[in-house]
């Protein structure tokens, strides 16, 4: 067991990296639209290129992992993420500074597929909760760590925002390296290779062979078939009602929310510290209890909260700003680590039946990315071209909350199952 969680540990330093390129442009976007005299249109998509090449990470994640393995698709990861790092850092005009923005984000969509795969396949059904949570941990970390950077940076003129992209390079190189002493995801050995070559890894991560007997080899499974609609739904449900709530536009143009709100300018880049911060607290209080109190359950309780304090931060906007706005967020934040932070990648990595679990997972982050890349796009054209269209936008993601309440109240509860019992159910 010890094995088990030293490698979903490594795995998911993807995570890391992930939640750090996520939040990091929220402190040098401001900075790059200046610099590059972007208009609302040109800057979205600036923010939102990174997105872009998510999207197709996500899309093309499923397949690399299934042909190449978990182990090869994360260390390739690993090179891209770094790649990122360097290039957004001394990019010396816009269109190459979009390039390796992109790249950042093949990264994440990549990651967010064959880390909580990989995690979920080498972890026991009684603690696959808090293992697959590892992802999500290290996510809000870096998401934490970008904005306590981007802090520590913005005071160093119009060139901080090289620093505060460039700095990504050194948990790159750490998971770089890491990532090589991980095995091979035992599953997928089982499935695409033999039997034989699976035994020796099961118990280099401590599972027995009893826990591998249902499993078959197969050659190629279609996803798309009508065996796995149930999955198919659920996941791409859950994903697109994730990015629905606002939570990446919140993430990516934290500083811009605090400023409309009447923030100065340090403080604007000290506030998203506290988000972060609430980020990964809640985070952490969530994959504690995953196990416990189940999938479900988390996800009503938090949208409940989410719903209250998205309405308040809507028309607390409205007002022309609030000095409870923070407060409002962090209420936000709170809610959505407990509940949609800490499950949908757990769930998603987990509905699906062995055989299509890699290629469900990418389908159901494509659905995430997407949306992220919409949502985050049109923020700041709403914000900035329509009448009080902060408090729209917002009023706008507490209805998107009311409507996945309702379809959470149809899923299934997967704590405690195998990896296999779990399929049955959702076959």
């Amino acid at each position: 067991m010890k094995n088990v969680w030293k490698f979903s540990l490594i795995a998911s330093l993807g995570g890391f990296l992930f939640g750090f390129e996520t939040a990091v442009i929220s402190g040098a976007e401001r900075i790059i639209q200046r610099l590059w005299t972007l208009d609302s249109f040109w800057h979205g998509l600036t923010v939102s290129m990174s997105l872009i090449g998510t999207i197709i990470g996500a899309i093309v994640a499923g397949k690399a992992a299934e042909k190449y393995g978990r182990k090869p698709t994360l260390t390739f990861v690993a090179v891209l993420y770094l790649l990122s790092a360097i290039g957004c850092a001394i990019a010396p005009i816009w269109s190459v500074f979009l390039f390796f923005r992109f790249l950042g984000g093949l990264a994440v969509g990549i990651s967010s597929v064959a880390g909580p795969v990989y995690i979920s396949e080498i972890a026991p059904a009684k603690d696959r909760g808090k293992l697959t949570g590892l992802f999500q941990i290290m996510v809000v970390s870096g998401i934490f760590a970008a904005y306590l950077t981007n802090y520590l940076f913005s005071g160093m003129g119009e060139e901080a925002w090289r620093y505060m992209l460039g700095i990504m390079a050194v948990p790159s190189i750490l998971f770089c390296i890491l990532i090589l002493s991980v095995p091979e995801s035992p599953r997928w050995v089982m499935l695409h290779r033999s039997r034989e070559e699976a035994l020796p890894l099961f118990e280099r991560i401590g599972q027995v062979a009893g826990d591998i007997t249902p499993m078959k080899k197969v050659v190629q499974v279609n996803l798309f078939q009508k065996a796995y609609t149930k999955p198919i739904i659920m996941a791409v449900l859950l994903a697109f009602f994730n990015q629905m709530v606002g939570i990446n536009a919140i993430l990516y143009y934290a500083p811009r929310i605090f400023e409309m709100a009447g923030f100065d300018g340090e403080n604007a880049y000290l506030q998203p510290i506290f988000i972060g911060g609430t980020n990964l607290l809640f985070t952490l209080i969530g994959m504690s209890i995953i196990d416990r109190f189940g999938r479900k359950k988390l996800l009503l309780t938090g949208a409940v909260g989410m719903f209250v304090f998205l309405l308040c931060a809507a028309f607390g906007l409205r007002d022309g700003g609030t000095p409870y706005l923070l407060w409002y967020i962090v209420g936000f934040i709170a809610a959505f680590a407990l509940s949609q932070g800490a499950v949908i990648w757990v769930f998603i990595s987990e509905i699906f039946p062995n055989e299509v679990r890699s290629q469900g997972t990418s389908l159901g982050s494509t659905t995430h990315w997407l949306f992220a890349a919409i949502v985050s796009g049109l923020f700041p054209i709403i914000v900035e071209q329509i009448a009080d269209g902060a408090f729209y936008i917002f009023l706008f993601y507490a209805i998107m909350v009311v409507l996945s309440f309702i379809f959470i109240l149809f899923i299934p509860e997967t704590k405690g199952k195998s990896l296999e019992e779990i399929g049955e159910v959702t076959h």
